[in-house]
């Protein structure tokens, strides 16, 4: 038996305090309700891939603090259930959606490049080879969980790779993570990411527990920055592995939070 309610009186609709918006040519955002413009963040997924939903939950978590959030999908292949790889991924596109999320009309102007893990390194290389370029239209602000000091290798999600420090890795030299302009030769596996090249601020942070990348790697990348008298803000979470427990990660997005505050709006 079914039963029909009626109600007596309207229903209260709340109003969205998150709104997704296309990118043209590239993809969904996500936003701040209002039309702004506002600041923008270019997320960049790790080796759970695109599809699996991670990026857009960060995304969204950036939108309800005010701040135009686009997750860049760059992983092949793979769908919800199944990570796909990174290999010969063609880091000039990610350049090209920096680019159009800084013209995109909700976007104030200025973009900063947040990446979790082989996105993390993702977004390092990207700022690097911009600078040692001299490309316009860099990203005003870094930030990272848990990066990697060097270029890492092909992954593909039906393979496992041991723990560790993927400085001492032994990855397949014939398989490469990344391309730039279609050329694979100056992004080895295990060479140095050069981030004394690029001057825009920094943010890095790692869980001092962190079995997959160790921490390490982002202390290493502190003191090069420190080295070279570059603006670096680092953040080390006791207790903390790869992914953040709830408390762990509530703490990370209120540091991270307030770095894209100083960073873009300042």
């Amino acid at each position: 038996m079914h039963t029909l309610v009626h109600f007596t009186k309207p229903i209260e609709v709340m109003p969205l305090a998150v709104h997704r918006r296309l990118l043209p040519d590239w993809g969904t955002t996500y936003g701040p309700a209002d039309e702004g413009p506002h600041p923008a963040v270019l997320v960049l997924h790790g080796s759970e891939g695109g599809l699996s939903g991670w990026s857009h939950r960060t995304a969204a978590i950036l939108a309800a603090s005010g701040f135009l959030a686009y997750p860049h999908a760059y992983s092949k292949g793979g769908n919800a259930w199944n990570a796909g790889s990174i290999e010969t991924i063609e880091l000039s596109r990610t350049v090209e959606a920096l680019q159009s999320l800084r013209s995109f009309a909700p976007c104030n102007g200025r973009v900063a490049l947040y990446g979790v893990s082989r996105g993390a390194e993702h977004a390092l290389l990207v700022a690097t080879l911009m600078a040692q370029e001299k490309l316009d239209g860099a990203a005003d602000a870094v930030a990272c969980l848990a990066a990697p000091d060097v270029v890492c290798g092909a992954f593909d999600a039906r393979s496992f790779r041991d723990a560790g420090d993927p400085g001492w890795q032994a990855w397949d030299p014939a398989r490469r993570a990344w391309t730039w302009h279609g050329r694979n030769d100056t992004l080895l596996p295990t060479t140095p990411i050069a981030v004394e090249d690029f001057e825009s601020p920094l943010f890095l942070a790692a869980g001092l527990k962190d079995q997959t990348w160790s921490p390490d790697m982002t202390k290493r990348l502190e003191a090069r920055r420190r080295n070279h008298r570059l603006d670096v803000e680092a953040h080390y979470y006791t207790g903390e592995g790869h992914v953040p427990g709830s408390e762990g990660e509530n703490h990370h997005h209120r540091l991270l939070i307030d770095f894209l505050e100083r960073t873009l709006l300042d």
